[in-house]
């Protein structure tokens, strides 16, 4: 269902028993609602929680922003290295900003928020700017943004900077399965007939790499969050897969320095996916930490 949220419409999914606990969970860079397992979700509702999904703007069924364009990302890298300022259309901010409007809109008072790559980005602005809508906070496969953290090797950094190779429903997907065999979890390996599932549904439900695009804009342009982080007050959980390609494990290990009292958990084998066969810990280090924070 679309709901009017930080005055954009936003495409939300909601599930669970609406008296329960409010999971709210945010995806990452180009990634749609459904990009959160259906399996997840329902070892969460099982558990009596409610759990919100939605599309951040400018992907999925979420408003879109083609009207500015696509951006020159290699200018913004450049100006990015040059430690010049780096202009984008919104911010992480505004995205944090949408995440609340959720709630809102929603009737939601508190929520257990959840944040993956670029999501947990989104949900440090959360937690710091509104920490009395965060009952806890957990981080997934993120960062802050700071500059001498780590970076992806260019093997990685050349297939995200890639382009289908031709127009059409094929090629989208097969782009998509090129990024998640790179990035994905060496211990946790996903079939490759699921893999081709999730892509396919992804592509059919909405293609919008353009989206993506000025979501990454907003990614740089947002720089080191490490001032951020001290004022996040809601207990927080750190999980980071130690064989993340693309937001090494160091920047899971920064997190933890910087975040009052953060619990970590990293993870053996685990790249930069959510495998089918971790949803279960993840559940679970979500509903423990949510238990603690309701203690």
């Amino acid at each position: 269902m679309k709901i009017q949220a930080n005055s954009i419409q936003i495409e939300v999914d909601d599930q669970g028993p609406r008296d329960g606990p409010v999971v709210l969970l945010i995806m990452g860079l180009g990634m749609q609602l459904i990009a959160w397992p259906q399996a997840l979700v329902q070892l969460l509702t099982d558990r009596g929680f409610r759990v919100v999904r939605f599309d951040n703007r400018d992907i999925g069924l979420s408003q879109g922003f083609d009207h500015a364009g696509v951006p020159n990302m290699a200018l913004a890298g450049l100006r990015y290295a040059l430690h010049l300022p780096v202009k984008s259309l919104y911010s992480l901010a505004d995205m944090g900003r949408d995440a609340l409007g959720v709630l809102d809109a929603l009737g939601i008072a508190q929520a257990h928020v959840c944040g993956a790559s670029m999501g947990g980005m989104i949900a440090q602005h959360l937690a710091a700017e509104a920490p009395r809508r965060v009952a806890s906070l957990t981080l997934m496969m993120t960062t802050s943004g700071a500059r001498s953290l780590p970076q992806p090797p260019w093997s990685v950094r050349k297939v995200l900077m890639s382009r289908p190779m031709k127009p059409g429903t094929d090629a989208a997907v097969d782009w998509i399965l090129q990024v998640l065999r790179v990035i994905g979890s060496p211990a946790y390996p996903t079939s490759a007939e699921a893999m081709r599932e999730r892509a396919l549904a992804s592509v059919q439900r909405a293609w919008h790499p353009t989206g993506s695009a000025r979501q990454l804009l907003a990614v740089v342009a947002d720089g080191d969050r490490t001032p951020l982080l001290a004022r996040i007050t809601s207990p927080t959980r750190i999980v980071h897969g130690v064989a993340d390609t693309l937001v090494p494990v160091a920047c899971g290990h920064d997190l933890a320095a910087h975040i009052r009292g953060a619990d970590t958990e990293f993870i053996a084998g685990m790249g930069h996916d959510l495998p089918e066969a971790l949803l279960p810990r993840f559940a679970q280090g979500i509903a423990a930490l949510a238990a603690r924070a309701m203690a």
